[in-house]
């Protein structure tokens, strides 16, 4: 891709964005981040100013902008905070495009347009207690009834999943096939306000303290027939259809808050070349920069690369992994980098780069870890 894919018109929308996060957001941040839960009115104000569903088509409660817009917000909301960030990326590019993709009009309806007006907030449900990254191994299950559907089981680490109206959630509709054990799987709209469905426990975290996180317990949740998302027994296909969508915007988002880590760490140096210690004349410290520098113009070239691909269609499912591994562990370099620079005092807590150093730490694990990217870029090397 050669030349800048924003136009003027992206410029205004980064600027509307950034404008929310300083004026809105980041004056609260500190204050979020101590009661361990940001405000559903961040949710709501989003909705309503038109930052939810940018590139997804009118028709279906979105704003009809291209995927360039999106890619706009994620990076602008990453300098509100990891929190924040995470929270927002879950409603608009992971609990959603399912509903968009597979859903009726009636779902597109009941979830898809509140949650881009902001009016209902989503999650979505597939890691499991004893299961992790091992999506095929999932034991949580639905038994078809005369008028729809009985789940039983449990959902761990779930985003947005303490204060979500409903998750979006993959769960076995057939015994396992030890031949094909991702086959036999479904994926499910359950809302939180049903008997028998209770989150068992707000999940307390190293980072992204103030998004919630929640152990989910299902037992005996009745579902109308309605409640299925797409076709029976298809839900992993249609899972990781949507996972390639999920992985490139934790990548944005991991790029997003290593470009403000980044920032600080140069706000930083001159500060301290200021004081007298630290200066940018040594060696030591330019070279530094000079590659984190060098990183991040790398990993942004290989991102904007793989999102040039996708808002032409392209399922880039290789590079996407690749994008997903690199942002992740440059984030968590830059963290460790700028604390490093600060020394005792980087370390202290509540301090700007303690908080982006732990919430760094999740984009290596969340949305498919390290491990899981390079296991998938290694299988489509034919390694």
């Amino acid at each position: 891709m050669t030349g800048s894919p924003f136009t003027t018109e992206h410029d205004d929308l980064r600027a509307r964005v950034r404008h929310w996060v300083d004026e809105e957001l980041l004056p609260h941040v500190d204050e979020w981040e101590a009661a361990d839960l940001f405000p559903d009115e961040v949710f709501h104000r989003a909705g309503e100013l038109g930052f939810l569903g940018l590139s997804v088509p009118v028709e279906d409660g979105g704003q009809g902008w291209d995927y360039w817009a999106t890619v706009v917000f994620l990076e602008e909301i990453s300098r509100a905070s990891g929190s924040i960030a995470m929270g927002l990326g879950v409603q608009t590019d992971m609990c959603t495009p399912q509903i968009r993709q597979f859903g009726t009009a009636e779902q597109i309806e009941q979830y898809l347009k509140p949650a881009y007006r902001g009016e209902k907030i989503g999650s979505v449900g597939i890691t499991e207690p004893d299961v992790g990254s091992d999506v095929a191994s999932i034991r949580t299950h639905a038994k078809p009834t005369a008028d729809g559907w009985v789940i039983n089981g449990s959902k761990m680490y779930i985003t947005n999943g303490v204060r979500a109206d409903w998750v979006t959630m993959v769960v076995r509709t057939a015994e396992q096939d030890r031949s094909a054990p991702s086959a036999g799987m479904s994926l499910f709209l359950v809302d939180t306000d049903l008997p028998g469905f209770s989150v068992s426990k707000k999940l307390d975290k190293l980072g992204m303290r103030s998004s919630d996180t929640a152990l989910l317990f299902l037992d005996d949740v009745h579902l109308p027939a309605d409640a299925l998302l797409g076709t029976e027994h298809e839900g992993f296909k249609q899972l990781m259809w949507g996972l390639q969508g999920e992985r490139l915007a934790g990548g944005l988002l991991a790029l997003g808050g290593a470009q403000m880590m980044f920032d600080q760490l140069l706000e930083d140096a001159g500060v301290r070349a200021g004081a007298g210690t630290g200066s940018l004349r040594s060696q030591r410290l330019r070279d530094r920069i000079a590659e984190l520098a060098t990183d991040l113009e790398a990993n942004r070239r290989l991102i904007y690369d793989c999102c040039d691909k996708w808002n032409q269609g392209v399922y880039a499912r290789t590079e996407i992994a690749m994008v997903k591994l690199a942002a992740a562990q440059l984030a968590s370099k830059i963290a460790d980098e700028s604390m490093q620079l600060q020394a005792g005092n980087g370390h202290r807590a509540g301090d700007a780069r303690e908080s982006a150093w732990r919430d760094a730490r999740l984009h290596r694990i969340g949305g498919g870890s390290d491990e899981v990217q390079r296991q998938v870029i290694s299988r489509m090397m034919g390694l």
